[in-house]
């Protein structure tokens, strides 16, 4: 059987890899997605109602690749984020007009996200799409992947991209080791209609289970993230509507006045992941293939996105072989730093914020309380929440590859 020949292929169309092939089409580079989902539909895992948080430095992403206006439309702004610890006094607030942006970030959902990046893949003249199909074996060689699909067709590529998500099937081809950290808990999703609007509030609530989240999201409604012990969740999940927001109503309290309505609510066991050696030769996974974190700052996509700008830049300047172990090698070097400190102040955040100590819970509202009133350290935050901190690639800059 012939082997259909490309400089690059990504396997996994969800939001991370479908961002990277849309950034990749207006570049000489000849670019395959292989995705196990069809692409006229929004039926793939994870393309749901569930909200996804934006940062600031994410949407100046989507922007330069021009998908922000037609994401837009779906999307609610946050212009305010509140932080506080139930049981103790200490509160963190961060504006958007203090740091003189026009939004902290952006709410939107899972699905309608997923329905605009697959809404531009379809359009796209240049990339080769290979949906739905799933990767059943890869053998790397000196000079290229080649890659065998489920349907038996045959690929090759000087660079494959692992962007298949959390459970990557391409890292249990290469039988790669990760970290994994198990936390004992377990995220509580659904979208929540309020008494009081929220007037583009964030709140992130620490609670001695885990923290609550609630996200602004469009039509008044807030996207709740409720961390709960992996033993409660049988219990908790086993409620009624009414019960449910009863309960989130004593954690949480009424800063939004009474939780009136809640729609489908879903569940997933929390843990923190990383790949030991993400870059192998010919081959590199990022995003959740490479590294998946607790949601409790929202940073898992970001992360991933922020894969993505450094690896189409670097792709876009490369002028001899995208797959060579040079180019690889200094996409990790640079990558590395920030990965490094997600993964690590989100694993500091809920070992921190989810403890019974007392002691411990009067030293986080006194740091909560300090951070808000030394501006310098509360912009730091907000820099590094925003995707903003450190080195930024072309993308995030609004300068096009």
């Amino acid at each position: 059987m012939k082997t259909t020949e490309f400089d690059v292929v990504i396997v996994g169309g969800g939001f991370v890899g479908a961002t990277l092939a849309l950034a990749l089409q207006q570049t000489s580079l000849r670019v395959a997605l292989v995705e196990s989902g069809a692409l006229e539909t929004d039926g793939q895992p994870g393309f749901d109602d569930r909200g996804i948080a934006l940062a600031y430095g994410s949407q100046r992403i989507l922007q330069t690749l021009q998908l922000w206006p037609d994401l837009a439309q779906h999307a609610c702004e946050i212009l305010n984020i509140h932080i506080s610890d139930k049981g103790h006094f200490g509160v963190t607030r961060l504006s958007a007009a203090e740091l003189a942006v026009p939004a902290l970030g952006q709410v939107i959902t899972a699905k309608a996200m997923g329905q605009v990046l697959n809404k531009h893949l379809l359009a796209s003249t240049s990339l080769s799409l290979f949906c739905p199909n799933s990767v059943i074996a890869l053998e790397t060689n000196l000079r290229q992947v080649n890659i065998t699909l489920d349907d038996q067709r045959q690929l090759s590529a000087k660079l494959v991209v692992a962007a298949d998500g959390q459970f990557s099937h391409i890292r249990q081809l290469l039988d790669l080791g990760t970290q994994q950290t198990r936390y004992g808990q377990t995220a509580i999703t659904g979208n929540i209609v309020c008494e009081r609007p929220h007037n583009h509030r964030a709140f992130e609530r620490f609670t001695d289970t885990g923290p609550i989240a609630l996200l602004p999201m469009t039509q008044q409604r807030m996207s709740l993230v409720w961390t709960v012990k992996d033993a409660d969740v049988d219990s908790i999940t086993a409620m009624d509507d009414e019960q449910f927001l009863q309960s989130l109503q004593q954690r949480f309290g009424y800063r939004l006045g009474k939780f009136l309505q809640i729609g489908e609510r879903q569940h997933y066991p929390l843990s923190l992941m990383r790949v030991d050696a993400p870059v192998q030769p010919r081959t590199v996974l990022i995003g959740n293939a490479a590294h998946s974190v607790h949601p409790v700052a929202g940073q898992g996509f970001n992360l991933g996105l922020r894969d993505v700008a450094v690896l189409a830049e670097m792709l876009a300047e490369q002028t001899g072989d995208c797959g060579d172990a040079r180019l690889l090698h200094d996409y990790q070097q640079q990558r590395q730093p920030d990965q490094d400190k997600v993964i690590n102040n989100t694993d500091r955040l809920v070992k921190i914020f989810s403890n019974h100590n007392p002691i411990l819970g009067h030293g986080r509202a006194s740091a909560l309380s300090l951070l808000n009133m030394l501006p310098p350290l509360k912009h730091c935050l907000a820099n590094t929440s925003m995707g903003l901190a450190g080195r930024q690639a072309k993308l995030s800059r609004g300068l096009p590859l």
